[in-house]
């Protein structure tokens, strides 16, 4: 292929990222305007209301205010490091016209709820509990804010990502030198370079880690670690990224979600090595807010006198005579040269020692790493980013490694259009097509009982993946059978035949029809299935009395709860709030979509698929990517809820049900 023809291509995935970016702006502009506060807090994208407490400098000299979620503190939120927001209050007409805030919006009714926007977009420095940290702009009204009724805090669209992932996407397209030669190598059979030395060998690590290990060592320009489920692609890394920095003074490591980022930072700094976090943690505690760059910076000992000097200049701007002198002006500058000079001399010091910079995909852009250079760039789950977003960090080095698993989570991708023609697939993906050479696969997997994994492994991964001794036979109770489907279309048939019986003697209950029915639950927040999430409970009940209360709590075992819809996840954490029997057990149940437990693992997982309808419609269930991270989840036993003649009529669900059946003959 061409270097024209990788540039076509690379321009078509501007416009389909251009088409993203309308479709995202256009739902949000809808979201905010048409649908409530109280749905928007259920959908997890915003807190109301709000408690604004106290204002302050951060070390890196951003103005922050802090807030206090006051209600709803069950819900899991989508606030992150990073991530864009509104302040907003909400209330009557007559109370928002006299709110101080902005943008109002007219309501149908003066007595109807109406939100109103204050003109300004914050920076949510960091989540911690009910607790948030959020950057704004200087000159924002805090004292508006802080006497605000009422006062919310909800998502805002994310125009820097875009930006951000256009702007990679335009400079790869121009680009020359190594960027070039890495975007024509990715778009080509050009075959990728390789250095050739024998193998080392780790004793700590299986033969196919210590493979991958070798291919990463030996890649002069690409190479793919392909992990999956309980693999050890983490360990692998981590170990990779040792060895690299035997050769290498500095290296960068990227990965799509903070949390991803933390994980590998946390891997990195257990084995001893210097890492710098770029951006704040998304589990706030000493150990993982220790190698961040801000609490560094802050712990600097020559920050004290930055400080000095920042407090200085903002005095000396407050107190701005009418006529500005020149001595005003010769003592500001004074004052922002050394602020600047020691801020530079702090940053070598940082990024001189530090032998991992760690960031988000996005945050690479940050202006902390520029004009900074790597040998080797690691981009972990690196098939859940947009290939746009790993362009991103590429322009800094030299050659790049991928890890992660093109068979679990995709990127998100709303819009239709721009899925079917071609942005869902990842760079890593595109790599793996055309440079099967360069892609190492971990076989061995340490998490599940084996008949667990066969099926993930049979169905997605040409039946390579094995399992390691240790955990080949796991299990909970003895002679138990791993996996079990509960076939609710079969108690739908008995609560039916019951309702011809008592149908005779006119005792049918009207709801009794919806019974174990899939419900719409409103535009983008999914599906529930009452009835199924009753049995899914019960189901877990049972197996728990099986099991033992004593020894749930003194082996302190685990449990996950998984439904593919929101709206089920949280109609399940409130009935698992009430379910009185559950109570003893709460810290070991986590509730929660797929999505959410991605990268984790517990002894025990519950699906419950939602889905139940005549046509047999399973909606994005299709994406079995999706179901194949809840399936793996497990280490011990898997139990999924599911109305068989909805869900077997896809060849997937089909396949799963009599391969589970068959474990039971």
């Amino acid at each position: 292929m061409t270097s024209a023809s990788s540039i076509q291509q690379l321009e078509q995935q501007r416009l389909l990222l251009q088409l993203e970016y309308n479709i995202e702006k256009e739902a949000f502009r809808q979201q905010t305007e048409q649908m409530g506060v109280a749905r928007n807090v259920k959908r997890g994208d915003a807190w109301w209301p709000v408690k604004a407490s106290k204002t302050y400098y951060n070390s890196l000299n951003q103005l922050a205010i802090e807030v206090n979620r006051t209600a709803d503190q069950d819900i899991e939120h989508n606030f992150e490091f990073g991530k864009p927001v509104l302040f907003f209050t909400s209330g009557s007409r007559e109370s928002r016209n006299s709110s101080g805030s902005r943008d109002s919006r007219n309501s149908k009714d003066s007595r109807e709820a109406s939100i109103s926007y204050f003109r300004l977009t914050g920076t949510v420095s960091y989540v911690d509990g009910d607790r948030m940290v959020i950057t704004v702009p200087d000159g924002t009204p805090l004292v508006d804010l802080q006497s605000a009724e009422n006062l919310g805090v909800q998502l805002s669209f994310d125009e820097t990502s875009y930006r951000l992932m256009m702007g990679a996407l335009d400079r790869v397209i121009k680009g020359k030198g190594r960027l070039g030669y890495l975007r024509d190598l990715f778009y080509s059979k050009q075959k990728p370079e390789t250095f050739v030395f024998p193998d080392m060998h780790f004793p700590y690590l299986n033969a196919t880690q210590e493979d991958a290990v070798n291919l990463v060592l030996r890649a002069k320009d690409v190479a793919i670690v392909h992990g999956p489920p309980g693999t050890g692609k983490t360990t692998t890394l981590v170990e990779a990224i040792r060895e690299t920095l035997m050769r290498e003074n500095q290296v960068l490591v990227c990965a799509q979600s903070n949390m991803a980022v933390d994980w590998i930072s946390e891997k990195l700094v257990d084995r001893g090595i210097n890492v710098l976090r770029i951006g704040n943690p998304t589990r706030v505690n000493d150990k993982m807010l220790s190698f961040t760059y801000e609490r560094r910076f802050e712990g600097h000992p020559d920050y004290p006198q930055l400080w000095a000097l920042r407090k200085a200049i903002r005095e000396l701007r407050a107190h701005r005579p009418r006529r500005i002198s020149d001595g005003y002006h010769q003592k500001l500058e004074s004052l922002k040269s050394r602020a600047t000079e020691l801020e530079i001399r702090i940053n070598h010091e940082l990024f001189g020692e530090a032998r991992v910079i760690a960031s988000t995909l996005v945050g690479s852009a940050n202006r902390l790493l520029d004009g900074q250079k790597f040998g080797t760039l690691f981009i972990d789950e690196a098939a859940q980013a947009l290939e746009a977003a790993c362009w991103i960090p590429m322009r800094r080095v030299s050659r790049v490694i991928f890890a992660g698993d093109h068979c679990q989570l995709p990127p998100t991708v709303k819009s239709i259009a721009a899925l079917k023609a071609g942005l869902g697939k990842t760079l890593m993906e595109r790599i793996v097509e055309m440079h099967p050479e360069v892609v190492t696969l971990l076989k061995i997997q340490y998490r599940m009982n084996d008949e667990i994994m066969r099926f993930s492994s049979n169905y997605f991964y040409h039946g390579e993946v094995e399992s390691a001794p240790e955990v080949r036979f796991r299990s909970i109770l003895d002679m138990d059978i791993p996996m079990t489907w509960i076939d609710t279309s079969e108690f739908k048939k008995l609560l039916e035949d019951k309702e011809k019986l008592e149908g005779e003697q006119g005792k049918v209950e009207e709801d009794r029809r919806a019974l174990f029915q899939e419900e719409f639950v409103g535009e983008s927040f999914g599906r529930v299935n009452k009835a199924e999430a009753e049995l899914t409970l019960m189901a877990l009940q049972n197996y728990f009395n099986k099991i033992g209360k004593q020894r749930l709590l003194d082996e302190r075992i685990d449990v996950g709860i998984i439904s593919p819809y929101r709206a089920q996840v949280q109609l399940l954490r409130r009935m698992l709030m009430k379910w009185e029997f559950f109570k003893p057990f709460r810290r070991q149940i986590s509730v929660n979509t797929v999505d959410g437990f991605q990268g984790q693992e517990r002894d025990v997982i519950v699906i419950s698929m939602v889905r139940s309808n005549d046509e047999g419609q399973i909606g994005f269930l299709r994406d079995l990517r999706r179901m194949n991270v809840a399936i793996t989840r497990a280490r011990m036993k898997l139990i999924i809820l599911g109305n068989r003649e909805t869900m077997t009529r896809h060849p997937f669900y089909r396949q799963l049900w009599q391969y589970i059946e068959n474990l039971r003959d």
